[in-house]
């Protein structure tokens, strides 16, 4: 496990009993470092969706327990967020809530000189993704896939 995930796991850790105690779903954890600056993302969710408010009270909360834990060496950003509408899928939880819904696809190659799919998420497996676009089924590789999100339609 690299150093990223075991935080990112440790986090999610610490976050499990603030969320249940918010009324919120964990979506996602990541520690990432942009243009040389780390960031530390808590994206949480529920029905209905989250507003600033409870991002707030998730963050300050959270941010007690990273400082009372201090496993993190690096400074960082912490952000509490929303996952958005517009939302990436990686794991598999994310793929399993989404089953039946839009999703654009992006690969990291082109397949017959496209890079971008957008098609109706039918299912998922270890090693595949499979969706329905208007020109019939497609499976992708997941080692072939950069991105998959909900698909924005205004």
């Amino acid at each position: 496990m690299s150093r990223r995930e075991e935080i990112e796991n440790k986090t999610e850790a610490l976050l499990k009993p603030i969320a249940e105690k918010n009324e919120v779903r964990i979506y996602d954890v990541e520690f990432v470092k942009e243009a040389g600056e780390w960031y530390l993302r808590a994206y949480i969710d529920r029905d209905g969706g989250v507003d600033i408010n409870k991002c707030v009270d998730v963050s300050h909360e959270l941010s007690d327990a990273l400082d009372a834990h201090d496993f993190i060496e690096e400074a960082y950003t912490l952000e509490v967020s929303s996952p958005g509408l517009g939302r990436q899928l990686k794991k598999d939880r994310h793929l399993q809530n989404s089953l039946g819904l839009d999703v654009d696809v992006k690969l990291y190659a082109a397949i017959d000189g496209t890079k971008e799919f957008t098609g109706k998420l039918t299912a998922f497996d270890s090693d595949t993704v499979t969706i329905e676009t208007a020109a019939g089924e497609q499976t992708f590789n997941r080692k072939e896939i950069s991105n998959i999100r909900l698909t924005l339609d205004f």
